[in-house]
């Protein structure tokens, strides 16, 4: 990427954008225009850059994290060979200054020289992958279905345990639970549908389901994760993301507390592994005899849990990581080689 000349900013609404073009906080190349977030309002964008002789390559796009609000004018500006950053929200609003009124327009030109003095440190956006995106919106969605599905459980047993039934009712919560199950297995088929579209992402999931008691749903939760398991596919890091990791509470000589899990970060892919967990203590013997050990020692069972649940994330990192599908009851060629290493 060239020399950046032009720093645009953004402020994305749901309806509309406000965009700010600088050169320094000194120089502004235009004053703030609103402009459509529509197809529309990006064209009419690149025809004010265009009067401007702003080039793609001396230029650079920043704007707040607005979820779905910023997706189409950052794919489509990305398509034209715009170089975009994408930031959080109270990073901007931590390092520019205070002002007694806000706009959109005020905001647009505050990104815009945010751009400027963070320059070298600003992350460049890339397009996401089709598959992967589909793949997160199909089990975001199925989490939502399986909650409304739950509720409706729920509902239903204590409507059975009234002295009155109204078998109307009844009827609508056991349809409606019915239908939820069809759509679930429906987004089930799917997400395996689009995963064998893509051959590296088949065979890096056959790999994660390999390792015991990690089935499609927690395996494609850390496909999207990593981007298809290509970054951050270190089992520290993703335990640490997902809130298993247990974190040292010591401070002089005062505050002595065992280490403990936060218990942040996306509830979903945590109570998948606690599953899992749950499954292995239950059914694969390595891991039950891990499990009873630990508890003869006299350790707390849900620490215990925690503890494979790591053990299972640093087991799905080293087998996708190695292209070795996991084996049972596996040792090293020179064990003791691998302790000094």
């Amino acid at each position: 990427m060239q020399t950046i000349k032009y720093f645009i900013g953004f402020d994305i609404s749901a309806d509309d954008f406000s965009a700010s073009c600088i050169t320094s906080p000194d120089n502004l190349v235009f004053s703030t225009q609103k402009f459509s977030n529509s197809i529309d309002g990006a064209n009419e964008l690149l025809s004010l850059l265009s009067k401007h002789n702003i080039k793609q390559s001396e230029s650079i796009v920043c704007m707040e994290a607005t979820g779905v609000y910023s997706e189409s004018i950052s794919y489509f500006l990305a398509s034209k060979g715009f170089a975009i950053s994408i930031e959080a929200p109270h990073k901007i609003k931590n390092k520019t200054k205070d002002s007694p009124r806000k706009n959109d327009f005020i905001d647009a030109l505050a990104i815009a020289e945010y751009a400027y003095r963070y320059s070298d440190k600003l992350p460049i956006w890339k397009p996401g992958n089709e598959i992967l995106q589909q793949i997160q919106v199909l089990l975001t969605t199925r989490e939502h279905l399986s909650v409304q599905m739950i509720a409706n459980i729920s509902a239903l047993k204590t409507l059975k345990h009234k002295h009155y039934q109204t078998p109307l009712a009844n009827r609508i919560y056991e349809q409606t639970i019915n239908k939820l199950k069809e759509h679930i297995k429906l987004i089930d088929l799917e997400i395996k549908t689009l995963i064998d579209k893509d051959d590296s992402f088949k065979n890096k999931i056959s790999l994660a389901k390999s390792v015991p008691g990690v089935g499609l749903l927690l395996a494609a939760n850390l496909l999207v994760l990593t981007n298809g398991f290509t970054e951050h596919l270190n089992y520290k890091h993703i335990a640490a993301y997902s809130g298993i990791c247990p974190y040292e509470q010591v401070s002089g000589t005062s505050l002595h507390k065992p280490p403990r899990s936060k218990m942040c970060g996306p509830a979903k892919i945590r109570k998948l592994l606690y599953l899992a967990a749950l499954s292995v203590r239950t059914h694969n013997q390595n891991f039950k005899k891990y499990f009873l050990r630990k508890l003869a020692e006299g350790k707390n069972k849900r620490l215990i849990l925690n503890n494979i649940e790591n053990k299972l994330l640093k087991i799905i990192c080293a087998v996708v990581n190695s292209g070795t599908a996991y084996t049972e009851n596996y040792k090293t060629i020179n064990p003791e080689l691998i302790k000094t290493a």
